[in-house]
């Protein structure tokens, strides 16, 4: 095999750019700050006693008791034996966070086009418009770090597949199988799927076009090959995979039992998430112009309109000082689109926006077909509940987002629909720069493309125009939330949002209009043989960069980083919590007033943050523990609530009413369904009495006598380990204050194995024969073991294709 450095050499030197570049981005990394991120934050509260245990035992414990009652820990960044694909990506992202991801996007990207035989310059604009576009960089803000993770690698597992579709199978193989493995280390299986749905457009693509071209049986080839790659990817990840699959079933994602609301109104019987909280983030018909305009719609939530705005005067003539007025200038309700919160605009860029419509009329074939395709279908799905010009639409207005919902496997375990704009944040920079690749080329003459520049400079240049001229009448620049402000603060405050809305549109669709005239003119002038191809291929470079890191930076900024102790230890203990923490006895927490995940960083709490939280649990937190239900938060062990008196002050509640942590009972009362066992725990008397679902267990013994002798202690305890000693002159039934997941926790009585129970909706439950006894739980999931062999096996089998497939291009050159 011929090696020439000279060919690799502009490769180091484009990736060694991108090093540079996303160094210079987020530049406090290399003062050691570290970005805060809300969702890291609420990660590291729910995460604290996994990594607390990790720390001090070198041990993994699957299980926390901190969040939720207790959960696995599948989804709050377990670590599994052999998950050498993991290690890969460890290698990958070996800049500071957050930009090992942004290096990622660049890189993933770049590949992706060179594998579409891009030369590397227009290869590299490519990757920068991908790398920066706003929607991706803003979840690097607010810490989407699993998203962002998920998305630096679809570029990246679709250049596997359409390297196997140009007949390079071994590479493309190998490619493939590399990277579906590195996507689905991620643990993002929402933007998995978003990713398949666009394979998928690809695909019909490829198989329309291989039927036109006689050329089914290389199209079906390489469907098996790629089949093969994605089993392989899968086999890679195979104890995420499965713990994930075993988990999402009893998870908020996964079916419910109930039929009725807690206020007692029917509910909707669905095999995942509700249709309403599905759509709750819809993204408005108007809101696609944000991808264009970046703050057509007001930006975000709370934007900086600075001291010389209406906002600014209209809090000054409220009584505010001109320090508060500024401050709140700083974070004004700017947005006025359909969904409740922004944090900023979706912005894939102007001049990306004009590329890819300049690109609308001279790429034809497959190529266009499944980059158009994917655009399309996941703006129709990002719109969710809105459909056209509807207004007040409901959540089954929009007949696709039904149809997907209904009849399309898995999509209704995914909530924000907005996500699925990813793909054509990644579909419009690819035929953007096949824009350019045209406009260089010899396949189209120079009539047509004059004709092409002419009518996407009329297309996004004339629709910036209109936008400008007429924005009175056609917009009303009024938000959801403006009643709530014109009843705390008055008429004139909302009139002073109004008007800063209002000029912040006119400045960006005024700053768009001049970037799609900069960029026609530097085609044009290319085209009139006034600007060589190298100095077209800078101005763009400049353009991209001036348009979309313009954007970036008003919403991730160095503002943003802070000390990397500000960031490990996010949260810091109250008096209460001191107080709390010095009884050192078994129990739990429910805090009122501290917020998500704050608790569980200190306390086995009832509170927690999480996107898949235990739906027994969930569902029982709606019904009771919300409303301050004594009786279960006594039957969960709830010792102390964290409340707030009349002035604002903290102060522990003791329940000296809690049951403990495990009992004795002297009946089992039994129901035949989900809805009833729920509802017996309003009134029940826990503490003598549990209740069972008959259709679930049968044969079982209800009245169990319980005299003043008998005890049942917790003598050891760990996250994943429960040690008990009971005495008792009878056969008794223990109710244990822990939640009930039947997958891994293990029962023993006196070293022998035995069976638990689901008792009172999400406890557990057992017989215990009289006597003395030694009674453990242990969480020692099977799935660990199996999918940690399945991974080892995969990854040897990696290598020696790896190998093989390295020996057979050395051979073959």
């Amino acid at each position: 095999m011929q090696f020439s450095i000279k060919k690799l050499l502009p490769h180091i030197l484009v990736i060694l750019g991108f090093v540079i570049i996303s160094l210079a981005y987020f530049n406090p990394v290399l003062q050691g700050k570290q970005i805060f991120q809300s969702d890291i934050m609420q990660y590291i509260g729910m995460s604290k006693q996994q990594n607390d245990f990790r720390e001090a035992t070198g041990e993994e414990t699957y299980w926390t008791n901190s969040a939720f009652a207790g959960m696995p820990t599948y989804q709050l960044g377990a670590k599994y034996p052999h998950n050498y694909i993991k290690k890969l990506d460890s290698v990958l992202r070996f800049l500071p966070r957050p930009a090992d991801y942004l290096f990622l996007y660049f890189l993933s990207f770049y590949v992706l086009l060179l594998v579409m035989k891009v030369d590397f310059k227009l290869a590299t604009l490519g990757a920068l418009a991908f790398g920066f576009s706003t929607y991706l960089i803003i979840i690097l803000g607010v810490g989407h770090n699993s998203k962002a993770h998920a998305i630096a690698y679809m570029p990246l597992v679709l250049s596997g597949i359409l390297l196997t579709f140009q007949k390079r199978y071994v590479a493309g193989f190998l490619l493939t199988a590399v990277a579906m493995g590195l996507e689905m280390v991620a643990n993002h299986f929402q933007m998995t799927y978003y990713l398949m749905l666009l394979v998928l457009v690809l695909g019909i693509a490829y198989l329309i076009d291989a039927y036109k071209k006689k050329e089914l049986p290389h199209f079906f080839k390489t469907v098996g090959i790629l089949v093969g790659a994605v089993v392989l990817a899968i086999a890679l990840n195979a104890t995420n995979v499965l713990a994930t699959q075993e988990y999402v079933k009893e998870s908020t994602r996964g079916k419910s039992e109930l039929t009725i609301n807690p206020d007692g109104s029917p509910k909707e019987a669905t095999s995942g998430l509700d249709r309403d909280y599905i759509t709750q983030f819809s993204y408005g018909f108007a809101e696609t112009f944000n991808l264009f305009i970046p703050r057509f719609m007001g930006g975000g939530n709370g934007e900086d309109v600075g001291k010389d705005s209406a906002t600014y005067e209209a809090f000054r003539k409220l009584g505010a000082t001109t320090t508060q007025a500024a401050q709140e200038a700083k974070r004004a309700p700017m947005y006025w689109g359909d969904q409740p919160i922004v944090e900023a605009p979706a912005y894939i860029g102007a001049v990306v926006l004009f590329l890819f419509v300049f690109a609308l009329f001279l790429v034809k074939g497959r190529l266009k077909w499944w980059l158009v395709g994917g655009t399309v279908l996941s703006w129709i799905l990002s719109l969710g509940k809105n459909w056209l010009f509807l207004t007040n639409p409901q959540p089954d207005s929009n007949p696709i987002t039904n149809f997907f919902i209904d009849f399309v496997p898995f999509y209704n375990k995914f909530r924000a629909v907005t996500s699925i704009q990813v793909i054509l944040e990644l579909c419009i920079p690819v035929l953007a720069i096949f824009g350019l690749v045209r406009l260089f080329n010899d396949f189209e003459k120079k009539e047509e493309k004059l004709k092409a520049l002419k009518y996407s400079a009329i297309i996004t240049g004339g629709l910036a125009l209109i936008f400008l001229l007429f924005k009175s009448s056609l917009f009303d620049f009024v938000g959801v939330n403006d009643g709530f402000y014109r009843q705390n603060y008055g008429d004139a405050f909302v009139d002073a949002l109004k008007k800063d809305r209002k000029s912040i549109f006119t400045t960006d669709t005024l700053r768009t209009l001049i970037l799609v005239l900069l960029s026609a003119g530097a085609i044009y002038m290319y085209l009139q043989d006034k600007l060589k191809e190298k100095w077209v291929v800078v101005a763009f470079g400049i353009l991209i960069l001036f348009d979309l890191v313009g954007v970036d930076r008003r919403y991730v900024n160095n503002d943003d980083f802070v000390s990397a102790i500000e960031v490990n230890k996010p949260f810091e203990a109250t008096e209460v919590d001191n107080y709390i923490l010095q009884d050192k006895g078994y129990y739990r927490v429910f805090d009122l007033v501290g917020g998500a995940a704050k608790p569980s960083y200190f306390h086995n709490s009832l509170n927690g943050y999480n996107a898949a939280e235990l739906k027994r649990y969930s569902e029982l937190f709606d019904f009771y523990v919300a409303k301050n239900n004594i009786n279960v938060l006594s039957m969960l062990n709830t010792k102390y609530l964290i409340a707030q008196d009349n002035e604002g002050n903290l102060f522990p509640y003791e329940n000296d009413q809690a049951n403990g942590h495990a009992w004795f009972v002297k009946e089992l009362k039994q129901v035949s369904s989900s809805n009833e066992e729920i509802k017996a725990l309003d009134s029940l008397d826990n503490k003598n009495k549990a209740v069972y679902n008959a259709t679930v267990y049968k044969n079982l013994k209800n009245n169990y006598k319980v005299d003043s002798l008998a005890t049942i202690k917790l003598v050891s305890y760990k996250p994943n380990y429960l040690k008990y000693e009971t005495n008792n002159t009878n056969d008794g039934f223990a109710v244990f204050s822990e939640i009930y997941y039947g997958n891994g926790w293990k029962t023993f009585i006196d070293g022998k194995g035995a069976t638990h129970m689901r008792v009172n909706y999400t406890l557990r439950g057992m017989e215990i024969p009289a006597g003395k006894h030694t009674v453990e739980f242990k969480f020692d999931p099977d799935v660990v073991k199996t999918g940690s062999g399945i991974a080892l096996a995969s990854s040897i089998l990696l290598g020696l294709l790896l190998l093989g497939g390295l020996f057979y291009e050395f051979k073959k050159k």
